[in-house]
């Protein structure tokens, strides 16, 4: 006896922007080709321009990089279009009647309600995440089946328009059903820290107070606004990058061995996490915008046009975060986050402790460096003996690095890693509704003070290290810069 027929309808709101284009349906393509989408899969474009078909799928084409023009050509098979609203129940019933249409078609007929399963990603702006995700559940949700939601973030821009939002979301939605995207957990990396703090031994006994003297969590872009400041400049460097991505990767590092590997007993232990940070202030933090480069060749910050005249959105953000329990007290965990730095690169690097009754002089500390991108590696700081007759001391490293271990491995795009959770029904890489609440508390005073105070930030020019009293601040709070020793990434060599 043959088993009911099932579907699964992916439906892309924001179907004709840049998100959609750029990482959704590229993400949705790399699974296709790796065979990781359902065989019953249909995708579903609806946004408020009118496209046609022929030209939809053209732009979809044109942001896929690949030499698998025929895996293409049916992936694009798969992707149709329809128009409408977001604000509008007509335009939704009509996505509905749509929807329907292509689910019994993949079967020749008539789709029980209890197997289907729609998966709502809404690549769309704040502004209309409430009136989409009403019209989605009045309209498209399938009574008795599966049906998730997306959300991608800003998820509000403090903890009232946060809480606004997930309250208008849960009078439609179930927790269990929102799937809050941060692309930053779905990052390879990111991903192996859990097996690396818990499947180590080495790394559990030391991964604490006793033995870390400090963290840092770091992202730097080497590039500027380009253009986009006005998007930009409406949240900011500490919303855009550090109250999500770097706190969602320091919650990973901070947090306690969970009972099992459940979505829920994992999303609890960062909960406890949270918890134990009290609210930023302005003395934990530094502040930077960037000038012009030495050569003039690259604009300054408020040089772009789309920038508000005047304007003291932070474009650099250093901060302290203390936790406040057994493990972690009295060691500050230092996220930082910049534009127009001197490079581009995301990394987590833990300090050690100086050697008690040190019997070697001139020693650098121990640090742990897990490098997210690029060149994604892990490598451990260590000391040394200079080969051969010389008793000199040096600095070098145990490096595991990806491009040379894993030459033959292809590392999925962040999106790509997570839209495969939510189609597996696997929570355990999205924001839960308390953490999201719990981050908000953390940075909202110090975002209202800066902004309502008009705090002005440290200037610093484009290409440099960021501001100068960044240094002095990490500094201050323990971290001890070997200047004379830089990273070489292990690569293979070309043939």
């Amino acid at each position: 006896m043959s088993s009911p027929p099932t579907t699964t309808t992916v439906v892309v709101l924001g179907a004709s922007g840049d998100l959609a284009f750029k990482k959704t349906y590229p993400a949705l393509f790399g699974l296709y080709v790796n065979a990781y989408l359902p065989a019953t899969v249909q995708i579903v474009g609806y946004a408020r321009s009118a496209i046609a078909l022929p030209d939809f799928r053209a732009r979809i084409s044109s942001k896929i990089k690949t030499s698998n023009q025929t895996a293409l050509e049916s992936f694009l098979n798969l992707c149709t279009y329809v128009s409408g609203k977001y604000d509008d129940g007509p335009s939704f019933a009509n996505l509905n009647s749509f929807l329907e249409v292509v689910e019994s078609s993949q079967h020749g007929g008539v789709v029980k309600n209890a197997d289907k399963t729609r998966i709502f990603y809404m690549a769309l702006p704040p502004s209309v995440f409430i009136p989409a995700s009403g019209g989605l559940k009045a309209h498209c949700y399938v009574a008795g089946g599966q049906n998730r939601l997306v959300v991608e973030k800003p998820f509000g821009k403090d903890l009232g328009s946060s809480q606004e939002l997930g309250v208008a979301l849960a009078k439609n939605w179930k927790e269990e059903e929102i799937y809050r995207i941060d692309h930053y957990l779905g990052k390879e990396m990111v991903k192996s820290l859990m097996v690396l703090r818990f499947a180590n031994v080495m790394f559990g006994a030391s991964w604490n107070r006793n033995h870390i003297n400090n963290v840092q969590i770091t992202f730097k872009e080497k590039f500027g606004t380009d253009g986009r400041g006005g998007y930009f400049d409406e949240f900011g460097i500490i919303r855009d990058i550090m109250q999500n991505h770097l706190l969602q990767v320091l919650t990973i590092v901070a947090m306690e061995r969970p009972v099992t590997l459940s979505a829920e007993d994992i999303r609890n232990e960062k909960v406890k996490v949270l918890r134990a940070i009290k609210p930023l202030t302005l003395d934990d933090t530094i502040l930077g915008q960037y000038t012009a480069s030495a050569d003039k060749k690259e604009p300054g910050y408020l040089d772009d046009p789309t920038v508000p005249h005047g304007s003291v959105t932070p474009t650099y953000a250093a901060a302290v975060f203390k936790i406040h329990n057994e493990r972690w007290e009295g060691v500050p965990f230092i996220l930082k986050c910049g534009k127009a730095l001197e490079e581009s690169k995301v990394e987590i690097r833990i300090q050690f402790n100086d050697i008690a009754g040190n019997l070697y002089p001139g020693i650098v500390r121990n640090e742990l460096v897990i490098r997210l991108q690029p060149k994604e590696a892990v490598y451990m700081k260590m000391m040394n003996k200079e080969p051969g007759l010389s008793t000199d001391l040096h600095v070098t490293e145990l490096d595991l690095s990806y491009e040379k271990r894993y030459k033959d491995a292809k590392i999925p795009d962040a999106y790509e890693a997570l839209i495969l959770d939510c189609l597996r029904g696997d929570h355990s890489n999205f924001v839960r509704d308390d953490e999201l609440e719990l981050a908000w508390k953390i940075f909202t005073p110090l975002l209202h003070k800066i902004e309502g105070e008009k705090i002005q930030p440290e200037l610093y020019q484009y290409g440099s290290r960021g501001p100068a009293k960044a240094q002095e601040f990490i500094e201050r709070h323990g971290f001890q810069r070997d200047a004379n020793y830089k990273w070489i990434p292990n690569t293979p060599p070309r043939l």
